[in-house]
């Protein structure tokens, strides 16, 4: 992140707190290439702006690196990339013309992934509770800054649109794919049923956003073909932009 971070900071102008944005990279999610399936993933690598880059960078620091001392990198990794994709997925289905850069799904994963550790290892942990409590209160005032940014800041201010969508897309996958990989040191017959509902709810919530984004594919591609301003109309008009 950091070396794509310099280097579109290079090429593009100055780093700011806010900026620069890569509009144009091949990595970045955009609604109107979402037939680049890579974007829905590597949209990760990119942020905009140094304080953005900075408070992902510092939270993965502080919330996967326990994690991962315990679990392991792997299954800390897919968590991660979990939460990444559902940020997408999730994005394109609820709030469809919004761009995504940054890696929050990712982030707000580790962070409903200590959920899924207190819920399969509280017998084993120390201060649990006190755990979930501030993880509960950092999320929550970060999704309220993220849904204010999103419908309360102007566009013309030049500041940057905050996907709240991805955040709750992002812990949502967290805890499923938490309480699917992570190790569970004791492990009892509710909570194999646990682990099948959260397969259930993660397979559910994917393959439905998977179809959507296909079947919204060809829709898009159709209108293309016919003229520009009649895919305006049916884009304003059927998929919320």
């Amino acid at each position: 992140m950091l070396g794509f971070f310099v280097y579109h900071s290079l090429t593009l102008g100055p780093a700011d707190p806010a900026g620069p944005v890569p509009i144009d990279s091949m990595f970045i999610y955009r609604p109107d290439k979402r037939q680049e399936v890579w974007r829905f993933l590597f949209y990760m690598v990119l942020h905009a702006g140094w304080f953005h880059l900075g408070f992902n960078l510092i939270i993965q620091l502080l919330v996967g690196l326990p994690l991962e001392m315990v679990h392991g990198s792997t299954r800390i990794g897919c968590v991660y990339l979990a939460g990444v994709l559902a940020g997408s997925l999730g994005t394109s289905v609820f709030d469809p013309e919004v761009y995504l850069v940054g890696a929050s799904g990712g982030v707000y994963a580790l962070l409903a992934a200590h959920l899924a550790n207190v819920m399969l290892n509280y017998r084993n942990m120390q201060y649990g509770i006190l755990r979930l409590l501030a993880i509960f209160l950092f999320a929550s005032c970060d999704v309220g800054f993220a849904i204010y940014s999103r419908y309360s800041v102007e566009p013309a201010s030049g500041a940057p649109s905050v996907s709240y969508v991805a955040h709750l897309t992002g812990a949502l996958a967290g805890l499923t794919i938490g309480l699917l990989v992570l190790k569970n040191f004791e492990q009892k017959l509710h909570e194999q049923l646990l682990w099948w509902v959260a397969l259930g709810v993660y397979a559910a919530c994917t393959i439905f956003a998977i179809v959507f984004n296909l079947l919204n594919t060809v829709t898009v591609q159709r209108l293309e073909e016919e003229s520009e301003e009649v895919f305006k109309q049916h884009l304003f008009t059927n998929f919320g932009f």
